[in-house]
């Protein structure tokens, strides 16, 4: 079975629309974060996994990269379960990541 990590596939599953600049968006990041082939594969089951913990990975509009980013819930009791999950990912693929401090919000820099 073949699964499609095209440009075009990824922006469908992390539910965006393909516009030109969506489209330039993820190439330029894809190709601006290093060893991403390692990873590209997990990315869709990493987004569906972070959901869960209302959280999501986006295309940033700061940085050249992907962000991880988690809308915590009013009393903020899906926090702790978000890092604990980011986290988990991190070790488990070797994930470089760049956590923002004071805001539940990572960029994925590499793998």
């Amino acid at each position: 079975m073949h699964v499609d990590f095209s440009p075009q596939a990824l922006l469908a599953q992390l539910g965006y629309t393909q516009t030109e600049q969506n489209l330039k968006q993820i190439q330029t990041i894809l190709e601006k974060t290093e060893g991403i082939e390692k990873f590209i594969q997990h990315l869709p089951s990493f987004h569906d996994a972070l959901a869960v913990e209302k959280g999501f990975i986006a295309l940033s509009n700061s940085k050249d990269a992907f962000k991880i980013k988690c809308h915590p819930d009013a009393q903020a009791k899906n926090l702790e379960a978000f890092h604990t999950l980011v986290s988990h990912w991190q070790k488990k693929y070797k994930l470089h990541l760049e956590a923002v401090e004071g805001k539940p919000l990572y960029y994925l820099l590499g793998a």
